[in-house]
């Protein structure tokens, strides 16, 4: 191979390693500037019927009606999907076709850059949503990501990535683990006979080498958040790490952080298979 040619390769493959690492840094700035500046145009809750005849003491399963909420941060919203369904109304589509029955969706309360500090308080103090827990049978959920990968953007600030900016990626993880329960805690307290489903994070950067080490931290997270959730029979975790990991070029969207259509699709189903 001639000299000529073997710079060629390794101008490509720089250049490779480059945009690749430019992409995760985009990523990580969208959930920066998604904190930063949450949706403006806030849902909120549908306030039809007393909150405690509405559904909340029967399951879902056995209910004349399926009484859907939707919490938590942008994997709930649905951004990402050009097609605006998310997994939420995919997830309601396919109970109404199971089931045979109607299922109304009380809100999709999820709001892009939510933390689980945030949702905590908004469990404690908001009336809206606590009348919309008490009147769903079905809870679906996400949050977290924005509590860890939050930290990783901070972490950079302009240096280059290895092993340490993984470690700091999950820096703050037993804190963020703390506010998950609060979340957990309160949405038991406020109706403790609704199925509860949790969405499990996802390493988006499972593609960049220096990042890969990242899985065995959201991991952690996840088999965390899991024993949380056990506590209590009418909960449970849908895990999605398998579905990203060697095809997180198939199911993200252009932002490179959240899925695309194809991804939401995935998610749905695995919800749906749970339930």
């Amino acid at each position: 191979m001639s000299e000529m040619t073997n710079r060629k390769i390794g101008i490509a493959l720089a250049a490779g390693s480059l945009l690749a690492t430019a992409f995760m840094i985009a990523g990580l700035c969208f959930v920066a500037i998604d904190m930063a500046a949450p949706a403006a145009a806030e849902q909120k809750p549908e306030e039809t019927g007393n909150a405690a005849d509405a559904g909340s003491l029967v399951p879902y399963r056995e209910a004349e009606e399926i009484r859907l909420l939707a919490l938590g941060d942008s994997l709930t919203k649905g951004t990402g999907d050009a097609t605006g369904q998310g997994y939420v109304r995919r997830v309601a589509d396919g109970l109404s076709k199971r089931y045979n029955k109607p299922v109304k969706l009380l809100g999709n309360l999820a709001i892009n850059g939510m933390t689980a500090q945030e949702l905590a308080e908004r469990l404690e103090r908001d009336e809206g949503y606590q009348y919309a827990v008490k009147g769903a049978n079905l809870i679906v959920f996400s949050i977290g990501g924005n509590d860890l990968f939050l930290s990783a953007y901070a972490s950079l600030n302009g240096r280059e990535l290895n092993e340490a900016a993984i470690d700091e990626l999950a820096g703050d993880l037993d804190e963020a683990l703390e506010r998950f329960k609060r979340v957990v805690e309160r949405l038991n307290a406020l109706n403790p006979n609704a199925s509860v489903v949790y969405m499990g994070l996802y390493n988006p950067f499972f593609e960049l080498e220096e990042l890969r080490g990242a899985s065995a931290k959201l991991q952690d997270w996840n088999r965390a958040a899991y024993s949380e959730l056990f506590r209590h029979p009418q909960m449970l975790m849908v895990p999605t790490f398998d579905l990203f990991e060697f095809r997180v070029l198939d199911y993200l969207s252009s932002d490179h952080f959240h899925p695309n259509e194809a991804g939401y699709e995935r998610i749905a189903e695995r919800m749906l298979d749970s339930l």
